[in-house]
Order: C-alpha cells, then structure tokens, then sequence
C-alpha cells in the first residue's frame, strides 16, 4: 500500500465506543498509520505502527488524552497479523477504557499508558475524514492489509472477528463475524481489484482509493513469501510493493536479502523482473545455517560456503566461491527470469523472458529434470534460503519479485498462470511438478 491511502468522510456517531480490526503483513520499519480520523490538529484519533511498536492516540483540544503503545515490538515482515482495538471510555475502570489486541492475546505491557477519562469524547466518529493506510498523504503503511471493520458504538473483544483453528491451534479470521456496525462502520474485504474501498458491511460508506493500491493473493490462510528486510547486510536499500521490489540505494552497495520462507524439500518456482544495464546482481540458494555468515561478511550469493547463485552479468553461475559457466546474460532491461529449484534432486534452471537456457548440452527442462545445474556438493539440514541481490547501486539488483501475488511493482502480471494446486499468478506457466513459495503448498510439499 506504499504511496497509497484510502479515503472517506464520516458522519457524525458515536465518539465514546469503537472497535478497529484489521489483518496486516507488515513490510518496513517506518512509522506507519493504519487508521487516522483526522477533525483537525486538535482533535483526531490514530492508530499506527510506532514504528515497531502498536500505537493508538487521540488529541483532543490539542492533548493528548489518551496514549497506548505496546512495549512488545512487531518486526516481522514474513506473517500476517491481527490487531484489533477496542475503545469505550464510558467504563468505569480505566484500563477498560482502551484495549490492544495482537492475534487474540490482549497487550497489558505497555510502554505508554495514558488511558482517556472517563465518557471521554474520543474524536472518532466526528464529521471529519478518515484515512486507512496513511496520515493525509504521509506515513503510508507499506505493506498488505484485508478484513479491515471499524464499529461505530460498540467495543468488541479479538474473539468477536477471530478465532484459533482448532487442529493447528493459528488465530485465524472470521469472515463473516456477527457485529453490529453502527453509523460509520464498514467492512473492508479488498476482495474486488476493480474496487478496493468497497465496504461490505451494508452501509455502503465505501471508501475512495488514491494511489496504486494492488491486489494479490497472498493472505491470513495462505501467506506468500516475500524478500525479508529484517535480515540484511546492514546496507540500506529501497524496499516497496510489500518488500517485493528491492533495490541498493543510489549511494548504496552490497544490498542481498533473503526470502521469509525457507524450503528443505520439494520443487518451487518464482519469477523477478531485473531492471538495470550493468553491476552484479544476483539470485540464488543460501544454506540456512550459513545465512548468517553470508550477511556477516557482506558477500555476494555464491561467495560463501553452501551458497550458490546465478549472476545476470556474464549468466554464470557461482557456487562456494568458484565460478560455473551457465548461459548468456538476460541482456535486455526488465527481462523476467524463472527460477526453478528442485530441493530434492538439487538442481537449478534460469528461464530469460518464459524460455530455459540451454545448460550441459541441451535446453534446461525442469518438468523433465534435465539440463539443469547441479548444486548436489552443498548440504544443510536446516534447508534453504532464495537470496538476491547486487554490489552495484544501479545495476541488475533492481529486483521486482512475484513469488506468486501476480504482479511485478505494481504492474499486474498478463498471464496469471497457477500451480497445480491452484495457487499463485504468474506470468509463465509454472513447470509441471513445481509449486509457488506460500504455506498452503509448504505444508504439502516443504
């Protein structure tokens, strides 16, 4: 949701009871706001990511009257989470006057503890602008959100929209929870591409979408991979679309990142988009108990022990430090490769543009399990990493990923080709056997 915020007027409600529950897969550590009422300087409520921490706040005359923060921090840029917070400041005892949520359990630690008075007016359902997804055009939250309800006049627990599965025991959402909505509540599924700020409550206050708001499948019961931010060489970098589009910055060199799902079995399939004319970049398998060593000393994929990679300057293919002659470079801007990786058989092939290199004497064939790089001298037990990267601050490290949630930045994949388990859309068809990186398929296969 980078650079994007949702927009509606409200009318005027109740401003002493509300409840806010949304699902949220968080992208970077900026602050980041997921819902702001705005009346004016003076009066408005926020809720919003602090950056790491959970924070809800209103201001009231220009005072703050009521100021929670968890002490606990939510860095995690690889699962979806649930929050939800619930207000009602007509109670008689302070701590219930205002309550954070995270995945069912209530956040009693708290870093700020400023509860509202008592019959407090809260500012939240005033006639005034409310804004998902950002603070009138700052702040924007960059990542993925669905199943976002605002409740005009009652404060509802974390169970009223969750619940923990009963086999695995995961607090999972309700779809379709029995809530009363009230005046300006509404129910944001996100589930029509063409209308995003559709509100399914039943009391039509649909919102107006600014921006390039996207749609993709990844979701609370079927979580995508993504590249992960928290583990890093220490060098910063540009990260959008959800931690899918990953480049070095300008002044900025040596920018690798690993994916959030790692896989010790099976056979996946993911494509990027490489922009760029020059540099280093490179895509490839880290061992997972050598993640550590490759960031530590700010290498390439494939400079280290048990990692390989392939290198898009030159198409070789490096592996523990030692290089492998593979194919011709992508050679031209915004080429699209496929990676296909068999865990199982370790093997690896690079498809330039919906076509596999030729490798060993013939054209690479994944379905087949022919032509394709043998990467069978590296082991680990803890399974593996997809890595990439460049060590050029305007080379072919400008990396767009779709790892399944049909787009490449923000433009939409043209094909939209599943799996055979009917997950994923991507541009060229998946090779028959291989799967898209997301839990449902890990469960069966990783």
């Amino acid at each position: 949701m980078a650079s994007t915020q949702l927009t509606r007027t409200a009318t005027s409600g109740t401003n002493t009871k509300a409840t806010f529950s949304a699902w949220v897969k968080k992208a970077d550590a900026n602050e980041q706001f997921l819902f702001y009422h705005f009346g004016s300087s003076a009066n408005n409520f926020r809720i919003r990511f602090d950056p790491d921490t959970i924070g809800v706040q209103t201001l009231s005359s220009s005072s703050s009257v009521m100021h929670l923060n968890t002490s606990a921090k939510f860095r995690d840029p690889s699962a979806w989470m649930h929050i939800v917070v619930a207000i009602d400041s007509t109670q008689a005892t302070d701590t219930n006057r205002a309550k954070i949520y995270v995945n069912g359990v209530q956040q009693t630690s708290l870093s700020a503890t400023t509860y509202p008075p008592q019959n407090q007016n809260m500012h939240f359902n005033e006639s005034a602008t409310v804004y998902i997804g950002g603070q009138a055009g700052s702040n924007y939250f960059n990542g993925s959100m669905t199943h976002v309800h605002w409740i005009d006049g009652t404060a509802y627990d974390a169970d009223d929209f969750g619940e923990s599965d009963s086999v695995s025991g995961i607090w999972k959402p309700k779809t379709a929870p029995s809530v009363t909505y009230g005046t300006n509540g509404f129910f944001l599924k996100m589930e029509n591409s063409g209308a995003m700020g559709t509100d399914s409550s039943g009391n039509s206050n649909t919102f107006t979408v600014s921006g390039s708001l996207t749609q993709n499948v990844d979701t609370p019961s079927n979580n995508f991979a993504t590249w992960n931010t928290q583990i890093n060489n220490g060098i910063s970098g540009d990260w959008s679309n959800g931690n899918l589009t990953v480049a070095p910055n300008s002044d900025s060199a040596y920018l690798y990142a690993p994916i959030t799902i790692p896989v010790s079995n099976g056979k996946w399939y993911s494509e990027h988009m490489v922009t760029g004319g020059n540099g280093y970049g490179s895509i490839g398998f880290a061992g997972a108990s050598k993640i550590s060593d490759v960031f530590r000393n700010g290498n390439e994929p494939g400079n280290n022990a048990n990692t390989f990679a392939f290198r898009c300057i030159g198409g070789g293919i490096k592996m523990a430090d030692a290089n492998t002659s593979y194919s011709s470079a992508p050679g031209t801007s915004s080429a699209i490769l496929g990676i296909a990786v068999d865990i199982d058989n370790q093997k690896f092939w690079v498809s330039v543009n919906g076509t596999y290199v030729t490798y060993g004497g013939g054209v690479g064939n994944p379905a087949a399990g022919t032509y394709g790089f043998d990467w069978s001298s590296l082991s680990d037990d803890l399974g593996w990493l997809m890595i990439c990267g460049d060590s050029e601050p305007n080379g072919y490290g400008n990396w767009k990923s779709n790892f399944g949630q049909g787009y490449f930045g923000t433009t939409a994949v043209a094909s939209a080709n599943a799996d055979a388990n009917g997950y994923g859309a991507m541009e060229y068809a998946v090779p028959s056997g291989y799967y898209t990186i997301c839990t449902k398929n890990l469960k069966e296969f990783g």
